[in-house]
């Protein structure tokens, strides 16, 4: 009888030691998953709001974060930056089309580019202007380049 005491007193010894850990394992378990549910909380907190409009996807509301950088950006607007960047000086708006593959010699097909340049700079730190000296000219045939 003392003999299987003994044997009892141990089992329970380890099996108490191995309760023990799975109670501290249960806590570190629960706190990754907290820190899991808290990232994936700021991510949608953060993350634009896509739409359907006239069959495509666009943001809802424009995404800002509080530091914006290029990533922000969607990619049609991602490529157009990349092509300024490599660009020696102001770029044309007919040849960011040209280099995004747009029927440039087709009138309005440059409208859409042409507007999505113009929020650029305010967004990626660029700058625009007309190409001639004309007040207006920004708005038909501007140019971009890269700023500081």
């Amino acid at each position: 009888m003392d003999a299987l005491a003994e044997e009892l007193a141990k089992r329970f010894e380890e099996v108490q030691a191995e309760r023990e850990e799975l109670v501290i394992a249960e806590r570190v378990l629960h706190r990754l998953a907290e820190q899991d549910r808290a990232k994936v909380e700021a991510a949608a907190a953060v993350a634009p709001v896509k739409a359907q409009v006239a069959g495509r996807a666009v943001l809802l509301i424009p995404h800002r974060g509080d530091d914006p950088d290029e990533t922000a950006l969607p990619d049609d607007h991602r490529k157009i930056l990349a092509i300024v960047r490599t660009a020696d000086g102001p770029v044309q708006v007919r040849t960011v089309g040209e280099e995004l593959g747009l029927e440039v010699g087709v009138g309005g097909k440059l409208e859409p580019l042409r507007a999505k340049m113009t929020k650029l700079p305010t967004a990626a730190g660029c700058t625009s202007g007309p190409t001639d000296g004309s007040p207006h000219a920004g708005n038909r045939t501007g140019t971009m380049t890269v700023g500081a």
